[in-house]
């Protein structure tokens, strides 16, 4: 990665690989408890509700693919 403060990956993390669709070669560990999170539906990721209404992002590889990085920050100002 061209820019070392936009990407970080830790592969010795106890909960690597953390989602179903994984791609190990590409996967950005920055953002490892989402920042856009709190912005419910209008995340911009891939998630479901579960049946205790809670917001489930184990299918959502959006933050954690580095092209996704400049529009994270937009979201988050």
């Amino acid at each position: 990665m061209e820019n070392g403060s936009k990407y970080f990956k830790n592969v010795s993390c106890e909960f690597f690989p953390c989602h179903s669709d994984f791609d190990s070669e590409n996967h950005n560990c920055l953002f490892c408890f989402c920042p856009l999170y709190h912005l419910g539906a209008d995340c911009g990721g891939v998630f479901e509700f579960t049946e205790k209404n809670v917001k489930s992002c184990l299918n959502c590889e959006f933050p954690h693919a580095p092209e996704n990085y400049d529009e994270i920050m937009e979201r988050l100002k």
